[in-house]
This record gives structure tokens, C-alpha cells and sequence, in this order.
């Protein structure tokens, strides 16, 4: 090739990769429908004019309320040897007529005693006006109030309120909040400008921007970060489980896999090793920089004009109790809901779904619940809340010859409604949908307005009619979408009811079914802070390989570490069909969640694998059906107490430093380490907090520290912590057919071990009882049984 050729091509090639470079440059700017929404930008436009916290102008100790005067800053371009940098800078006020706006406002303040472990904080930007008297985030609309459990005194600096469990310092100028654990180690403070003056690097201290373009404001309540610090939660966060040094955006959104950093299910939440939690209450979209910009600085970037944050002291199990108690804790769900859900994407006939539950029982699969999907309608993916009849000869009868064999039927269904729809005019035409600003629908679907309570009388009604024909529960699908820029009925812009609208959809299903069935259950995408009060919800759509096996547990774990005790996934993943080696490794894995299923794209029968993989599945589902009494009592004591039954080791552990830096791994309840496979292995490292640990499968004996471990015939890693009694059942086909009045105690207790101790519950029972049983000789023996008369135990030493 001539030299002037060969600079020809690679100048197309350069000026090719350009091109591309500047057109994905510009998709990831653009504007495109449902792009989360990240408020960082608004903190980083120096447009802006900033509003930095300064000092406590007033403040009455009995009440807890005051004010706090902010100073007006801009940021200034400073060139330094060919470097440009930025400085804020005090500004004087550059208002029309000047006599009547404040350079330096005085804002309201407050602290609120919700316990002797919770601090409400609420600092506001501006005035407020009109809004709602309750919040459907909060259990009870509410927050209590409880200054009883703190003593006040004044400090030479400012103030002091002191509980049981941890101390509240508010110091005047420089204003900080403090706040301490009993021991009087220092957990987190907000930080002053004045904390910043070590730095050249242009960090926001705590403080609200009005923002040039619409002259609306926003807040960043910003704390401060120490140099171990772990952060977890923030919802079903599929990203690195630490969040430290990660920039989170909380905008519900169709994430389309679970190896990305969007979320179905963003919970403004999270917790620190150090020993407290945050929640942020507001709807608006949020990003948290957790000292990723900075590494010593936490900035919540609300796009709300209120900084309304709940702060909770504590280990982990004390934080989850005390946020649950304030938005909610999960309703327990029914006994069969813990068995095996058999689904794909899509059954279309009544002859398809009776095949698989014959099937289901022929091939000796412990099955509860046959999950229709997107096909049981006239047209796919055309909800109308009606059984197609060429295919669905009897619905009802159909629903109830599976009722006798053991089975619930599932249906799907969403709330969006196509032009084609048959429903879409009674929709229109009654203003049950999002409207634009003109009164038209922001979208080609009309979206349900659950914020509408007529659009929530309709709806239900609809699911009521199903119901009646003996529908069991139905999936909660989509919901992540509700229109940014829509009107809803509640009064205000999808800016703040796009986060809201998931709560509003979860709970309309759930109190519809508790109404018409007697409990609360959904099959759930999406969610927001308080929706873990109408369980359950599974992990969305997952990419069938390995990467996304290991970001599920991820995003389960945070999501558990978010206040959700119940919660599942679809077993091999979702997208594709699930190669039968990743299918086999993931099915333990979903076997040893709160809730299993089979779901994706076909085929997902175990019987259209080979024999082997039959097999196998069978062994694992057997596994969970004979644990179901420990299942059933962990997801009891879970629900009451706030905890996810899969939670991370330091949930558990919480002062093993080892504990928290696992997030492949997982405990089961509360004796029950998981370990899954995720690659073609027979074999993995874990990590075993310190003590003894038995292999449920093998019987070999571990102590805490690492070990490289072979998975048992199941190909998984299952460890029982030393001391436990586990409770087993009969095998059954179905929950229905268990038989509770005869349980195995399988005692795991290394030699030196004399006592060991399980928890039962039994269905219809009033409270979770613990058995404990006595060595004796070769045996482990149960003295006093709290169950007597409605429950015998057998026990069985493991060895």
C-alpha cells in the first residue's frame, strides 16, 4: 500500500472513531424517555447560586425547632499555570428590587425525637405551603415523637440531647449536627465550609442551590465520611455491594438486566459500618455521592426543596428494626407462597397450564403456584383483565382443579393500557390516566393514576372480578415508568410521584388481595421506600450468564439491607434461554431465597433438560420443601423484626471485620451460610465468621476464617452454624399436603457442643416458639416441648 494511501485510511479510520466517539458522547447526554433523572448537575452548574449552611440564628431546645442562616456563594474561575480552578465565593444578593430579598436567608431547622435510637432532621430551602399532612412512605402517615427518651443541656457551643443509645451535638457557628453512638465515638456530621478550607478541591459543604433556570431550588445535606467507612443499601442496587466511592442515582427505572448501575428498585436508604443508618424522606429524584468526588464527603443531592432526613444508632439489626418501624415492616406472607412458582414466558392456554402442573406431579417437582404470564389474554402482552376464551375454555374451573392438586394460580398484568387495548376510552374518558400539561396523555399508553382514587377503585375492581374466579395472586409488573413530566391527581408533577408511583401500584394490589383473600401478596418489579410493606418482589430481568447470577445476589442483599425481608428471582436468569449448566448452579441459589421461581424465556421446565439436570433440580427443590419449617420461622421472625431472610454475613456478624467485606455469600435466616457456585466449579472460597460450621451436606466440621470448600451433590455450599437444631418436615408435593404435626430436629453440633436450638412456626400459629434440645450420651434429646399437643419432634444428630 502507497504511504499516501495508508495516511488516507488512517485518517477515516480517525476521523470514523471520532464520529463514534462524539455520537456516544452524545447518547449518553441525551434526553431519552425515563432517563434517570441526575440532580447532581444541578450542584454542579456554577450558573447556579449556591446557599452554604453558616450558623444556628435561633433555636428553642423544648421544641427542637430553629432557624439557620445560609450565606449566597458563587463559584469563580481561577486559572493557575495553565490550570483552571474553582473557588466559591461569598455574593451579594443580585435581586430586583434589592430591598425585598435576603442575601443571607434565615431558613426553619429541627430536630425530632422519633426513639431513643432515631433523629429526624429537616432543614428547608424555603417556604412551604400546601403540602400533604400525610406521607404514604411512613407506616403510619407520621412520624413519631418521643423527646421523653433524650436529655437536653446546653454546651458552651451550642446544645446536646443525650438517650440510651447515642448523643445529638448542635453546635452554633460553624452550625454542625453531631451525632455520636453511647460510647461517644463520633458516626457522622454535617459538614461546614469552614471543614473545607484544607482543600483545593471545590467540595460542597451542607447547602441548597437555586438553579438559574427555573429558579427552583434544591438541597444537599452533606455529612461527612471517615476513611474506613462501608456504605450498603440504597434499594436493589446491582453495582459493587459497598457503596464508597460510588455515585448512586434513585430514579426507578426499567433497568433491562441487573448488571448495570439503574434500579428497578431504588430505596433512598442506606447504612454505615460505622453504626447508623439514613433515610432520605422525599419522592424527588435523588444522587448520593458517597466520597467519590471527595472521598470525605457524603453529598445528598435531593432534588426536593427540604433536606428531611431520619437518622438511625445502632448495629445493623437495630437500624433495620427501627427504619421498618417507621416506614413499615412486611406483612407475612402465606404458607404456600414459599413454595416453588413454575412459570415462563408465556403459558397461552389453559391445556398449557394444566400440562405443566400434571407434569409438575409426574415428575415428582414440589410445585405451589403455576404463574401465567403475558399470554393469557386474547392478544400477548394486551392486558384486559380478561381470559382469552378460545384458550381458556373455564378459567374458573381450570383454577380450581389446580387448587385441589396443591396449585395457586398467577397472573400477570401491568398498568400501562395500548391504544389497541379495549380498556384505553374507559380510561381516557373517565380521567383515570397521567394527563400532560395540555390534558392529553404524555405517552402512546395510558398510564394508570394511582394517586387517583377512583383510578385505585377502578383498577381493583377489575382484580376483585378475578379474584372471584379464584385467581390466587397477581404479578405486579413494570411500574418504573410512570411520566416524569405527567400531572397527576394528587396535585403535583411526575417529579415527585414518578419514585411515589410504585408504592402507590404495590399497595393498591396488596390491599385489594388482603380484602379479597385474606392476606398480602404481590409478585413485584419496582418498589420505593415503604413498599417492603406488601411483599414480595423479585430481582427483574436478568441476563442468563454468570456476571449476572453474582450481581442478583448483590442486588438481593441490598435490597434486604433496605428494609425488604422477601424477595426472589427468576432461577437461571431471564433474557435468553438459560444454558442448562448456569440453570443448574443458579436453582439451589434460588432454592435458598425467601421465595423461588422458575420464570424467563422458554424452556424452563426441568423436564425439557436432560435427566441429569432433572435430577438435580429435583434435589434441590426437595431440599427446600423439607426445610420449610425452618423457612417458615425465619420469615416469621424476619417480617416482625425488619430483618431479610438472605442477609449479609454482618447482619449477623456485625463485629467481624471480615463479615463486612463479603457480598458472594450469604446467611439464610440466622444459621445458614450460603455460598453459591457462580462459575462452572465444584468448589469456592468462603469465608465462615468465627466459631464452628457444619456442611449440610457433606457433614464436614469448618472453623471461621477462609476455606476452599467443594459443594455437595447439589451444586451449592451450605453451612450450618454449630449448635442448631433444623427444623425438617415430611417431604410433600405441595404446602398443602405437609404434615406439621410430625417435625425432624436435624441437630448440627460438633462433639464438644451439649445443647442446640431451632425455632419453630407453625401455620396458623401465634408466635415463633424456640426448641431446644439436650446431649445425652450419643443423642441429643428435646426436654420441655412448647408445641405440645399440636407438633411432635423426632431428633437426629448429624454426623
Amino acid at each position: 500500500m502507497k504511504k499516501t494511501t495508508l495516511a488516507a485510511a488512517f485518517l477515516s479510520l480517525a476521523l470514523g472513531l471520532a464520529a463514534s466517539h462524539e455520537a456516544a458522547a452524545q447518547i449518553q447526554n441525551a434526553n431519552i424517555l425515563n432517563h434517570p433523572v441526575d440532580v447532581s448537575k444541578d450542584f454542579e452548574d456554577y450558573l447556579n447560586t449556591f446557599y452554604f449552611a453558616d450558623e444556628l440564628a435561633s433555636f428553642d431546645p423544648a421544641t427542637g425547632k430553629g432557624t439557620v442562616k445560609y450565606l449566597r456563594y458563587n463559584y469563580k474561575t481561577r486559572q493557575a499555570f495553565n490550570n483552571m480552578m474553582m473557588k466559591p465565593d461569598t455574593e451579594k444578593a443580585n435581586e430586583f428590587p434589592a430591598t425585598e430579598y435576603e442575601a443571607s436567608p434565615v431558613l426553619p431547622f429541627s430536630i425530632q425525637f422519633v426513639s431513643e435510637r432515631t433523629v429526624r432532621i429537616v432543614a428547608a430551602s424555603g417556604p412551604q405551603f400546601n403540602q400533604p399532612a400525610e406521607s404514604l412512605m411512613l407506616v403510619n402517615g407520621t412520624a413519631p415523637n418521643h423527646p421523653e427518651g433524650w436529655k437536653y443541656s446546653k454546651t458552651a457551643t451550642g446544645h446536646q440531647y443525650v438517650s440510651n443509645y447515642g448523643k445529638v451535638v448542635i453546635e452554633n457557628k460553624p452550625w454542625h449536627v453531631k451525632i455520636y453512638d453511647a460510647s461517644g465515638k463520633l458516626l457522622t456530621s454535617t459538614l461546614h465550609n469552614d471543614d473545607l478550607q484544607n482543600t483545593y478541591t471545590p467540595t460542597l459543604p451542607f447547602a441548597f442551590v437555586r438553579k438559574n433556570s427555573d429558579y427552583s431550588r434544591s438541597v444537599a445535606p452533606v455529612f461527612g465520611l471517615e476513611p474506613d467507612e462501608k456504605i450498603f443499601g440504597c434499594g436493589e442496587s446491582f453495582t459493587q455491594f459497598n457503596k464508597r466511592g460510588q455515585k448512586v442515582i434513585m430514579w426507578t427505572d426499567d433497568a433491562n438486566g441487573v448488571q448495570n448501575e439503574t434500579m428497578y428498585k431504588p430505596i433512598p436508604f442506606y447504612m454505615s459500618s460505622r453504626g447508623y443508618g439514613v433515610f432520605m424522606h422525599t419522592s424527588a429524584p435523588i444522587t448520593v455521592d458517597f466520597g467519590k468526588y471527595y472521598a470525605s464527603a457524603n453529598k445528598m443531592m435531593i432534588g426536593d426543596d427540604v433536606a428531611d432526613l431520619f437518622v438511625f444508632i445502632g448495629e445493623p439489626k437495630d437500624i433495620l428494626d427501627e427504619y421498618t418501624d417507621l416506614t413499615g415492616k412486611a406483612a407475612m406472607p402465606p404458607l404456600w407462597s414459599f413454595g416453588l412458582w413454575m412459570s415462563r414466558i408465556t403459558y397461552f392456554s389453559e391445556k398449557e397450564g394444566r400440562e405443566v402442573a400434571k407434569n409438575l406431579r409426574k415428575y415428582k417437582i414440589p410445585s405451589d403456584v403455576i404463574h401465567f404470564d403475558t399470554g393469557w389474554f386474547d392478544v400477548d402482552w394486551r392486558n384486559n383483565y380478561e381470559f382469552a376464551s378460545k384458550r381458556f375454555e373455564n378459567p374458573t374451573k381450570m383454577i380450581s382443579d389446580m387448587k385441589k392438586d396443591g396449585f395457586n394460580v398467577c397472573l400477570w398484568q401491568l398498568p400501562y393500557f395500548t391504544p389497541k387495548n379495549t380498556l384505553f376510552s374507559e380510561i381516557v374518558n373517565n380521567g383515570l390516566a397521567v394527563k400532560d400539561k395540555k390534558g392529553n396523555l404524555p405517552y402512546e399508553d395510558a398510564v394508570l393514576d394511582f394517586s387517583n382514587p377512583e383510578t385505585v377503585k377502578w383498577y381493583q375492581g377489575k382484580l376483585k372480578h378475578l379474584f372471584d374466579q379464584g385467581v390466587g395472586v397477581f404479578k405486579v409488573d413494570f411500574g418504573e415508568a410512570a411520566p416524569s413530566e405527567g400531572l397527576y391527581h394528587s396535585g403535583r408533577t411526575g417529579y415527585y410521584e414518578h419514585n411515589l408511583y410504585p408504592l402507590r401500584y404495590n399497595k393498591a394490589v396488596a390491599e385489594v388481595t388482603q380484602r379479597e383473600k385474606g392476606y398480602t401478596l404481590i409478585w413485584a418489579r419496582s418498589t420505593w421506600a415503604g413498599s417492603q410493606r406488601y411483599p414480595l418482589h423479585w430481582g427483574g430481568d436478568a441476563e442468563t450468564n454468570n456476571g449476572a447470577m453474582a450481581a442478583t445476589l448483590r442486588g438481593g442483599l441490598s435490597l434486604g439491607l433496605s428494609g425488604f425481608s422477601f424477595w426472589s428471582h427468576d432461577l437461571g436468569g431471564f433474557a435468553t434461554k438459560s444454558p442448562e449448566a448456569l440453570y443448574r448452579r443458579w436453582t439451589p441459589f434460588g432454592m435458598l431465597t425467601s421465595h423461588v421461581r422458575s420464570h424467563g424465556e422458554p424452556p424452563r421446565e426441568p423436564w425439557l433438560f436432560s435427566e441429569d439436570f432433572l435430577k438435580g433440580y429435583r434435589a434441590a427443590d426437595n431440599m427446600r420443601y423439607e426445610l420449610m419449617p425452618y423457612i417458615y420461622a425465619q420469615a416469621k421472625e424476619s417480617s416482625e423484626k425488619g430483618l431479610p431472610m438472605m442477609r449479609a454475613l454482618f447482619v449477623e456478624f456485625p463485629n467481624d471485620p471480615g463479615a463486612w467485606l463479603i457480598d458472594n455469600q450469604y446467611m439464610f435466616g440466622s444459621d445458614l451460610l450460603v455460598a453459591p457456585l457462580f462459575e462452572e466449579v465444584t468448589e469456592r472460597d468462603v469465608y465462615l465468621p468465627a466459631g464452628t460450621w457444619i456442611d449440610y451436606q457433606t457433614k464436614k466440621v469448618y472453623q471461621g476464617g477462609w476455606h476452599k470448600i467443594k459443594a455437595g451433590d447439589i451444586p451449592i455450599v451450605v453451612l450450618v452454624k454449630d449448635g442448631t437444631a433444623l427444623p425438617h418436615i415430611g417431604l410433600a408435593q405441595s404446602t398443602q399436603d405437609m404434615d406439621w404435626s410430625k417435625l425432624t430436629l436435624k441437630v448440627y453440633a460438633a462433639d464438644a457442643t451439649t445443647t442446640a436450638s431451632g425455632k419453630v412456626y407453625l401455620p396458623g400459629g401465634d408466635k415463633v416458639q424456640t426448641v431446644t434440645v439436650s446431649k445425652s450420651g450419643s443423642s441429643f434429646n428435646l426436654g420441655q416441648n412448647p408445641l405440645n399437643g399440636k407438633t411432635s419432634f423426632k431428633t437426629e444428630w448429624i454426623k
